[in-house]
């Protein structure tokens, strides 16, 4: 018969399901199901055997969509391909494509935590910002506008600075996953970092000073937290090399800490002096120790606090 969209839509359903083809385009056609679902078909040989290939449903698919799908179907059979087969493997490949949540995961196990000393920050805000908006999503079907949603987001939270580090790590996981063949693009591409940051300036006041101090005595958080709070402030050094500090790297007799390349952030040995009252920190936390490696070891057992 000859198809267009009124006579498409008049089929009706029968007791059992049928076919009908449309003259000049041989092997296309449409299947009418005995509930009243409508399917276009190509019918085909490959190898001499009989294929049906289902190119998609009416009116979801429309007859000019239908014939640009069954021309592209003919172009892969002359070509030598069965379309019908590939179909089947791409429907395949889809299906057991990773999500954001195990790409996330392989992300955290091959290479956040086995490289970096805050793999925990990075889980931290997979699980809090990332996951609960992608989780069961395909990876490969992130696109950009899915970052500005999800960055804009914590834009509105009022976290414009976090927005820029989700904006990092969403772009690494994605640069990552394109290495290992889990992905075919990072969607981050061309994305801008939501807010603009200046370089940090501020000192605190001699005031602010003693109030930090002392109000650590007052604080809600273990004793722990407190002197490895005081040690960071009397060494100005950062909380990664504060609590994953090893006490074989200190010299108290020569009031110096010697801070190892794997540990630093900048991947460079350096040495920090030890002031007066950096060293009364360090007697008290040797005092308190119940662990001979680590300053600060984890109340879960493991190594360093964090």
């Amino acid at each position: 018969m000859r198809f267009t969209d009124r006579t498409i839509s008049a089929l009706k359903a029968k007791a059992r399901r049928y076919e009908i083809w449309q003259d000049g385009r041989p092997g296309f056609g449409m299947r009418v199901s005995a509930k009243g679902r409508k399917s276009w078909v190509f019918l085909y040989r490959f190898h001499c055997r009989p294929r049906r290939l289902t190119l998609g449903t009416y009116p979801a698919m429309g007859l000019a969509e239908a014939h640009v799908k069954h021309a592209e179907a003919v172009r892969r059979l002359m070509g030598g391909v069965d379309p019908g087969a590939e179909l089947v493997a791409q429907r395949e490949a889809e299906r057991k494509a990773s999500s954001v949540a195990e790409l996330a995961e392989e992300y955290l196990e091959r290479w956040a935590r086995p490289h970096k000393r805050s793999a925990f920050e990075d889980e931290r805000m997979l699980r809090k910002d990332v996951l609960p908006f992608w989780r069961a999503r395909k990876a490969n079907d992130i696109e950009r506008r899915d970052v500005i949603t999800l960055l804009d987001r914590l834009v509105d939270r009022g976290a414009p600075i976090q927005a820029n580090r989700t904006r990092s790590l969403i772009r690494r996981m994605f640069n990552f996953g394109v290495r290992r063949g889990i992905v075919d693009a990072n969607p981050c591409l061309l994305v801008e970092a939501p807010a603009k940051e200046r370089q940090r300036d501020r000192v605190l006041t001699d005031a602010e000073i003693l109030a930090f101090w002392h109000g650590l005595d007052e604080a809600a958080m273990s004793n722990a937290i407190c002197l490895a709070l005081r040690l960071m402030l009397t060494t100005a050094q950062r909380k990664g090399e504060i609590i994953n500090a090893e006490w074989c790297n200190f010299d108290i007799d020569s009031a110096l800490w010697t801070i190892p390349s794997d540990k630093s952030k900048n991947g460079r040995a350096h040495d920090v002096p030890l002031s007066g009252l950096a060293l009364s920190l360090l007697r008290h936390i040797r005092a308190l120790s119940t662990q001979p490696q680590w300053l600060f070891p984890s109340p879960r057992g493991g190594e360093a606090y964090y």
